[in-house]
């Protein structure tokens, strides 16, 4: 059976935490799935998954966003760069995930004095324009290795792959559908002026076609 970990870097939130994964995890049927939370002692428990304490040899990682920000950095982080710079397994970033994976390829990442919570229109090299929802304060302003596949008006670097490696980001959290939301507001994860933020909350890419079949896009 393939193996699927994530790094699960939002562990301590019941709804962007366990719903984004489980979100996340309908995207590989069939997949043995693995949680690593390097940031915290005591993650939560989830009805699936099995919580390790190491990464493991895996066929994917999905690395999802986080509370923490890769500017303030912290010494777990250097775990989470390792990974990604040695693991033969495919490498999916969202958010966090996708600015970590750029600073482990020499990419620089800077905080806005502003957090950005919205749908906003992506546009890949193709041509493809595609709406998606963003939430976050940091950006990546150079990718280093990773190519740069896609932009929106508030952010130049909104998708990435390598060049190379299995490897492929994005800044926007295509887990975060309007189901995960409407729970986030329902378990105080999400007030109602952020839940606000995101309208119909209708993303075009779902994780699978943003992170999997989203390559051709950048071509």
């Amino acid at each position: 059976m393939k193996r699927l970990l994530i790094v699960d870097l939002l562990a301590e939130r019941q709804a962007f935490g366990e719903k984004g994964c489980e979100e996340i995890i309908r995207h590989f049927p069939g997949y043995d799935v693995f949680l690593w939370s390097p940031h915290i002692e005591n993650p939560r428990k989830y009805p699936f998954g099995t919580r390790v304490k190491q990464p493991l040899e895996t066929d994917v990682i999905v690395i999802t966003g986080s509370r923490k920000n890769v500017t303030l950095w912290e010494p777990w982080m250097d775990a989470v760069v390792s990974l990604i710079q040695n693991s033969k397994a495919e490498i999916l970033g969202i958010c966090f995930g996708h600015q970590i994976i750029c600073a482990a390829f020499g990419g620089r990442i800077e905080r806005d004095d502003k957090n950005h919570a919205f749908m906003a229109e992506v546009t890949y090299q193709n041509g493809t324009k595609v709406k998606q929802l963003f939430t976050h304060q940091e950006f990546v302003t150079n990718s280093g290795e990773m190519e740069v596949i896609a932009s929106t008006e508030h952010c130049n670097i909104a998708a990435c792959r390598h060049p190379t490696r299995p490897i492929r980001s994005v800044q926007f959290h295509p887990e975060a559908v309007k189901n995960v939301l409407d729970y986030a507001l329902e378990c105080g994860d999400m007030s109602e002026q952020e839940r606000g933020s995101f309208g119909d909350a209708d993303q075009d890419l779902d994780v699978a076609s943003a992170l999997i079949d989203a390559e051709a896009m950048g071509d």
